[in-house]
Formats: C-alpha cells, sequence, structure tokens
C-alpha cells in the first residue's frame, strides 16, 4: 500500500527556511505527479503544491509563490519542499500526497502522516 513519511518539519522564526522531505514506498513514485497539502489549525486542508513525474512542472498556491519550491529526485522515490522566508501564517501540518488534481484534496489513503511546521517569534 502507498506509504509516505514525511520529515523536517519544527519550530522556526519568521524570515526563517526550512526543507520538507517525503520518502515513498509501496507504488512506483516515478510514475505519479505529487503533491504537498497543509493543515492551517482550525481550518481545512489546503493544496499547497504540485511537481509533475519528471520534475519539469510546477504549481504552487498563490501565497507561497515566490517563497516554496517543490522538487523530486525519482531515484530515491523522495519528494521534497524547500521553504523560504517563511511567515506565521505557513504554521501547518504539511502532508505530502499521491495526488494531482489541485482543484481537490487527496484522501487519508493518498498522503502521508503529516510534519509539523511551526512559524512564530
Amino acid at each position: 500500500q502507498v506509504q509516505l513519511v514525511e520529515s523536517g518539519g519544527g519550530l522556526v522564526q519568521p524570515g526563517d527556511s526550512l526543507r520538507l522531505s517525503c520518502v515513498a514506498s509501496g507504488f512506483t513514485f516515478s510514475n505519479y505527479g505529487m503533491s504537498w497539502v497543509r493543515q492551517v489549525p482550525g481550518k481545512g486542508l489546503e493544496w499547497v503544491s504540485r511537481i509533475n513525474i519528471a520534475g519539469t512542472s510546477t504549481d504552487y498556491e498563490d501565497s507561497v509563490k515566490g517563497r516554496f519550491t517543490i522538487s523530486r529526485d525519482n531515484a530515491k522515490s523522495t519528494l521534497y519542499l524547500q521553504m523560504n522566508n517563511l511567515k506565521p501564517e505557513d504554521t501547518a501540518v504539511y502532508y505530502c500526497a499521491k495526488w494531482w488534481n489541485k482543484n481537490s484534496l487527496p484522501p487519508l489513503s493518498s498522503r502521508g502522516q503529516g510534519t509539523q511546521v511551526t512559524v512564530s517569534s
């Protein structure tokens, strides 16, 4: 079955950077577009970014454009999210997902357990 294990979250100050990683197993990673989604405290899940199979095409939610960069290493079955100039409103649990559609959200079975990112001074 799909297994996605995120890491790299933590407590940082505004303006800091973090790099999230997600190791995938249980499916052929290089055959699927992948996404990052996040859950802000007290709110629903929201889509953040996606990347195509080859890593040549990416999309971002407007609030993270220019600050976040999604990438992937198919040889390592790993998805990344480089987050720069973090803001308090980026505080959320971040999930990687075996998911491509940015207009809908992945079910639990298609995403990992999440990693907490807290941005606070």
